[in-house]
């Protein structure tokens, strides 16, 4: 992952040049170019996509090796901890709450004209523990880690610290990138647990002030739906986010060029991609674990 000069003055490490780009800045686009513009944008954006997967897959196996070499820093996982959990409660703890009054609202509201509202509890409850929390804390904390890990690396990267790191004899896989994606994958099922309860806390509160309904029966509504299955199934999607969220983070950080401008792109990329990748494993995850 190291960033070396070509004759070019483009670093080894970054994606090769748009075709059209070339040739726009050279002077030479001529009215063909014009025309076959969208198949070479398409061929750009699939050229793109592939070089990012290589250094990816690259990346997360250097990633998973690191952790069976050395000595395990058990600090350096706890203060990412710190730095990625704990200062992501608070936005991770009002989304909950206002997803679940939401819910609630949307849920009691619809159900009470056809005469079903002690089912809110139930339909509350299950879409909170097996979808809204793991996902709507992945993609709101993920935003935050995404744009924190691709801003902090970029800039280490672009003023030179990422090769002082490698030039002491240390691989920066291990320091960097491995105590991030641990402690990524270990807060992530905290804060979706979290998430749970004040999502469902702000459900119960809502429908009680709001449809009078009454706070034992929708805990027992809740309850008597929710079983340790639909629960398992929410939080076992939440390390495979974690995992992508930090790995993803760390790739666009590492990448970094450019200077300022330089970490300005990669956090936005970052935020971006970490949304998409998000929603695509949860996706998948859902499917697979319906199927079990």
């Amino acid at each position: 992952m190291k960033a070396t000069g070509e004759p070019d003055g483009r670093p080894s490490n970054a994606p090769p040049p748009a075709p059209t780009q070339t040739l726009a800045a050279q002077g030479r686009l001529s009215p063909l170019d014009v025309v076959t513009a969208p198949v070479r944008w398409a061929s750009d954006a699939i050229a793109g996509f592939l070089w990012h997967t290589g250094a990816l897959t690259v990346l997360t196996g250097q990633t998973f090796l690191s952790a069976f070499r050395g000595r395990f820093e058990v600090g350096a996982v706890v203060y990412q901890m710190e730095m990625l959990g704990v200062k992501s409660f608070g936005i991770a703890s009002v989304t909950a709450v206002f997803v679940g009054m939401v819910m609630a609202i949307q849920f009691a509201f619809s159900l009470e004209r056809y005469g079903a509202a002690d089912a809110v509890g139930r339909i509350v409850g299950l879409s909170i523990a097996r979808e809204l929390a793991p996902a709507l804390t992945a993609l709101v904390v993920g935003g935050r880690i995404g744009a924190g890990m691709a801003a902090e690396l970029g800039s280490m990267n672009v003023t030179e610290q990422v090769d002082a790191v490698r030039a002491l004899g240390a691989d920066p896989v291990r320091k960097l990138v491995l105590p991030r994606v641990l402690a990524c994958i270990l807060v992530m099922p905290l804060l979706t647990c979290f998430a749970n309860i004040f999502g469902f806390l702000s459900a119960m509160i809502v429908c009680n002030l709001q449809f009078g309904t009454p706070l034992p029966f929708f805990v027992s509504t809740a309850i008597d739906s929710v079983k340790m299955q639909d629960f398992l199934s929410g939080i076992g999607k939440t390390p495979f986010f974690g995992f992508v969220i930090a790995i993803l983070g760390c790739h666009f950080g590492l990448l970094t060029t450019g200077g300022t401008e330089g970490v300005g792109r990669s956090t936005t990329a970052a935020v971006v991609v970490v949304s998409v990748c998000v929603l695509i494993a949860d996706t998948v995850l859902t499917q697979l674990f319906l199927s079990l």
